[in-house]
Parts: C-alpha cells; structure tokens; sequence
C-alpha cells in the first residue's frame, strides 16, 4: 500500500480528472489524500469521505481575483498568473507542507497550476508528479512560444515563488516534474507537435464516476430530437450572458428538429426551467447527459471538450481566453468540430455551426477518432499504473 497526496486549485475542471485517478488507486488498496484552498469542492466532486488537507488561498471569482471580464490574450495571462496563480502557490506552500509532513506520502500528484505542490515536494525531497488537465503548453507552438517576453517573464515570476517557497538551489520548472507528467489527452486530439519525451505519458481522459444528480428531468428528454448541450464551465459566468443568448436564439429556431440543454450557473438568462425545447438550469450532470448528447456548444475548456470527445460528440468551440484558443484549435485540427467567435458570433452563424456539426458527417467521424484514442489510452488505470511505479522506484524516507 502506497500513499499519494494529490494538490490541486480550487477549480472543478483541474479537480475532476484527479478524482478518477484518485478512485482508481484507492480501488487497489492504495490511501489517498487532497491538499487544496477549497475542501468543500474537492469532498464535492470526490465524495464526502475524502480526506482533505486544507490550505490557504483565493478562491477564484472572489476578493482580488476577480478578473476583469473585457480581459483577454497576453494580459488576461498575466492576470491569471500574477493575481491568482502565483498568489495561490505561496499561499497554499504552508498548508501542502503541512500535509506531506502528517500524511507522508510516497508521491505528490500536483495540477500543473497549482506550483506549491511541486515547490514544496522538491523541497522537501519527496517524488512528485505533474497532473497536466490543459495542453496548451504540450505543443512545439504552444501560447508563450511567439511571445518570448511574456515567457520570460513568467520565468522570473515562477524563480522569485520558489525562492520564497521552495529550494532555491533546484531549476526545474514547477510546472512540470522531472519525473512524470501525467497528461489527460492524447497526441492525436493536441496534433503532430505534440511533446513527447520519456516523462510525459498521455493518458487521456481521466472519466470516473461522479455524485450523482437527482433532480434532473431525464424524462424531458426526446429520443426522436437531437440534444444539444451548452456550457460555459465554472469560471466564465462573468462573461457569457451575450453568447448564452444567442445560443439560446439559435438553438430556438431549431427547435423543430433539436433540443437543448443550457447550463447558466449565474442566471444570466433570467428564470430556469424548461418548456419542450430547451431546459435551463444551474447544473446539469455533465457526464450522463453527454451520453444521450449530439452536439456540445462549449468554451473549449479543456475537461469539457475532452468529456465531449471520450463520447465522440462533436462541438462547436467559442473560446474565451487563457488556454481555450489552443484548445479550440486542437478541435478544429482534429475535424471534431467548429470554432466560432465568443463575442461576436451571431444567431444565425451559431445555428450554420450546429447544423454542420449535427448533419456534417465529418465531424461526428473526427470525433470518433478521438475517441477512441482516448479509450486506448487507458485513461485514469493508465494514470494510476504510471504513479505505482514511481512510487515503487523510490525509497520510502520521511519529507526534509
């Protein structure tokens, strides 16, 4: 029996593919642990019995981590990493150091965003792991490549983090272990200049099983239409009133032959509920209902498109900042659908991109290639085989 500690931000898209590899290394008699800012979110998407060390640390859409909503491309990046990033890692440093030292694990499994874990298990010489649920970053070209300066930049930012919080003598970029990198995709979904390495393993979508939801309508579903999903995710309710619209428009003027399910979290589109066409609601189960879903209107997040993909749904992408335009462009690349303008796309362009997606056969065949790379590649037993075997390539010792 070996422990594992996975550290993770306050973020559901960074949160649920952990839970699944989480799952599975406790389905094998393995103890696991959580150190993150938000302990209510993770025992939300993991279960009330996980075991969650809490840190300290902003909780995203809250305080001065607010971002604001016109921000976009490099600034929206220095946002994210300077206002939130940066300050989470420092802030979370103490509490992660806590947890390793009460819980002892044999590896840390830390998301990519959230530094502290690989900081502090370096500092502490405790093997850690990189749990990769974006892969912006996993293309030769990837966002900072044309922009040296931001990529320096955030080069000093991450250096100044480590001196104030882990071991100033070490180099290695926190982002990323030396030892292994899990990454939640496949080289056929991030395209031919996927990176590639003995460290990095692609493992494709980490898809466990979740909470399960009571209270949503099943029976309002209509076998003999095709069902759209549209969602924005949990960290872009300060943004989508304008698209979900005309998402909302467009997706009406279908209605003869579609229905829709529209997630708006922020009640944005005023009262929830549903008539025969479209049902909007604050929460929809997103893994059950992509099982019965045709189409995905979504902002390519990452955790998203790829629960798309492990179905072979196509979609129509409209990102927003931050990582979604690299994303967006892996599923066009990919032929598994459509990118359309987050703000200023029309109902009637948004309905043409439907329409291709739903009728095109193309695109539910680039979908499918997806996925079933994404089921050969083994997903969260995969991922969890990989951490046995660090853990099993290490002498147990006790954190420095």
């Amino acid at each position: 029996m070996r422990r594992f500690l996975f550290v993770v931000p306050p973020l559901v898209g960074h949160i649920n593919p952990a839970v699944g590899v989480a799952a599975e290394l406790a389905a094998r008699g393995h103890e696991v642990a959580w150190a993150c800012a938000h302990p209510g979110l993770v025992r939300q998407l993991a279960g009330d019995a996980a075991k969650v060390f809490p840190c300290a640390g902003p909780i995203p859409g809250t305080g001065d981590g607010v971002r604001p909503p016109g921000l976009r491309g490099p600034e929206a990046l220095r946002f994210l990493w300077e206002q939130f990033l940066v300050p989470l890692g420092e802030a979370m440093a103490p509490g992660v150091e806590s947890a390793v030292r009460e819980f002892r694990p044999d590896v840390v499994v830390t998301d990519q965003q959230t530094v502290a874990g690989g900081l502090v298990a370096e500092r502490l010489r405790v093997p850690w792991a990189t749990s990769c649920t974006t892969t912006a970053e996993f293309t030769l070209d990837d966002a900072l490549a044309g922009m040296p300066r931001m990529a320096a930049w955030l080069e000093a930012l991450l250096d100044e983090l480590r001196c104030r919080v882990g071991d100033p003598s070490r180099a290695v970029d926190p982002r990323f272990s030396p030892r292994l990198v899990l990454v939640f995709s496949t080289p056929e979904l991030v395209g031919p200049g996927a990176r590639t390495g003995e460290r990095i393993r692609y493992v494709g979508p980490a898809v466990g099983s979740r909470p399960a939801a009571t209270d949503f309508p099943w029976d309002w579903l209509d076998p003999d239409r095709a069902t759209v999903l549209v969602t924005l995710g949990t960290a872009n309710t300060d943004v989508g009133a304008r698209f979900l619209g005309v998402c909302l428009t467009a997706l009406r003027t279908r209605a003869d032959r579609l229905q829709a399910v529209i997630v708006d979290p922020a009640d944005v589109l005023g009262a929830h509920g549903h008539d025969k066409d479209v049902l909007i609601t604050s929460f929809a189960p997103q893994l059950p209902l992509l099982e019965r879903a045709d189409a995905v209107i979504c902002h390519a997040g990452h955790n998203t498109v790829c629960e798309a993909l492990w179905h072979g749904v196509p979609l129509v992408v409209a990102p927003i900042r931050d990582d979604q335009p690299a994303v967006a462009g892996q599923v066009t690349e990919a032929g598994a659908g459509i990118r359309v303008r987050f703000g200023r796309v029309t109902s009637a362009r948004l309905g043409t991109a439907i329409d291709s997606v739903l009728h095109e056969p193309g695109y539910r065949a680039g979908a499918e290639r997806i996925r079933a790379s994404f089921r050969a590649a083994g997903g969260a037993p995969a991922a969890a085989s990989h951490l046995e075997r660090l853990a099993s390539d290490t002498t147990p010792r006790e954190p420095r």
